[in-house]
């Protein structure tokens, strides 16, 4: 299926590896010129090798300093405006309302709220310009049914929710959609360092589809809400998540 978006310039946050790199892989086979980005350089390199023709750019969008700076060296990069946003970064570690001290909040906030902020401060008012625009967040389907001892992921990708929902209405009218996307249980390293390998047979169980996700289907997905038909698709919350949200909104 033709995207419409062949030669469009998409950034890619956290897209080394796991959801973010799955993402930027079907958007590369798309047709979008692709900007990586990720903290470990080595990494970075060999996921930019296989998708040919993507920018790397090694970066920490743990706060919104770094996030914005991201962008700011993505534009230069690319000689021209971000086209596609797909704001993206890891989880803070896991924890309970017991477990957790008020300290690691600000942290959080930053890494899963404010890098969201600070990224679309940068790229959109571009996107509005040139009249077209696809923003793209991956949150977590936590935001719509807390998943336990991560209380950190939990409250801060719940405030990005807020956010992209609210700047949604304000630019729609100017060709901007503003999305995100909402996983489940997906096979990624994220996953596998919080329940393990052995325990992944486990979780699947918990899953009505009965079986953990694949990246792949994953950045299939994401990269439809960015292309030409979902143009009309705007300040949703899809989750992608094999049924395991069961609630009717």
């Amino acid at each position: 299926m033709d995207l419409g978006i062949s030669g469009r310039n998409a950034l890619i946050a956290a897209s080394s590896g796991g959801l973010g790199y799955a993402t930027a892989a079907a958007l590369g086979a798309a047709g979008c010129t692709i900007v990586l980005s990720g903290r470990d350089e080595e990494r970075l390199r060999q996921a930019s090798e296989s998708i040919p023709g993507s920018i790397p750019i090694v970066s920490d969008v743990s706060d919104a300093n770094g996030a914005t700076d991201l962008v700011t060296q993505a534009e230069e990069a690319l000689g021209s405006g971000i086209d596609i946003l797909v704001t993206n970064a890891g989880g803070p570690p896991p924890g309970t309302f017991t477990t957790t001290d008020v300290s690691a909040y600000m942290a959080a906030l930053e890494l899963n709220l404010m890098s969201v902020v600070a990224m679309c401060k940068a790229a959109v008012p571009s996107m509005q310009e040139r009249g077209w625009g696809r923003v793209l967040a991956i949150t977590s389907i936590s935001v719509r049914q807390p998943i336990p001892n991560i209380m950190l992921s939990n409250t801060a990708r719940a405030g990005a929710t807020g956010f992209l929902k609210t700047l949604a209405l304000e630019v729609a009218e100017d060709g901007v959609t503003v999305n995100s996307i909402q996983p489940g249980f997906h096979a990624t390293n994220r996953v596998k360092s919080l329940y393990g390998e052995t325990d992944l047979e486990e979780l699947a169980k918990s899953v009505p589809a009965g079986k953990i996700g694949k990246a792949e289907d994953f950045g299939q997905i994401a990269a439809f809400l960015c292309s030409e038909q979902a143009g009309y698709i705007t300040g949703a919350a899809i989750p992608v998540a094999g049924g395991i949200y069961k609630g009717l909104q």
